[in-house]
C-alpha cells in the first residue's frame, strides 16, 4: 500500500466470492443496523453491522464508486476500511 496523504482512506470491498474495489478515497458513506456512518480520514475506529443498500466511496478525485451490499461489516482503523459483505456488485 503506498504511503496515503492525511486525508485518504485506503478501502477494501469484498463479497464472499471477489474483491469488488480497492482504493484510495476521500470519504465512504454507509447503512448499517444503527443508521447511516460515514467515514473520512482520522475517525475513530469503528465496526458496525451492514444495513442491506448502498456502500459509497468518494474517491480522491471526486468519483463516486457505489456498491449495493448486504449481509456483513465494515471496519475502519488507522485510515483503513474494510467492507466486508456476503453478497455485493458494484452498480
Amino acid at each position: 500500500m503506498a504511503d496515503l496523504d492525511a486525508h485518504e482512506l485506503h478501502v477494501s470491498v469484498v463479497s464472499a466470492d471477489a474483491e469488488l474495489w480497492t482504493g484510495e478515497a476521500r470519504q465512504v458513506v454507509a447503512r448499517t443496523l444503527i443508521g447511516q456512518i460515514g467515514l473520512l480520514a482520522g475517525h475513530e475506529p469503528v465496526l458496525g453491522i451492514l444495513a442491506e443498500g448502498e456502500v459509497r466511496i468518494t474517491t480522491p478525485d471526486g468519483e463516486v464508486i457505489a456498491v449495493s451490499a448486504q449481509n456483513g461489516f465494515l471496519s475502519m482503523q488507522n485510515n483503513i476500511v474494510t467492507v466486508v459483505a456476503g453478497a455485493a456488485e458494484l452498480v
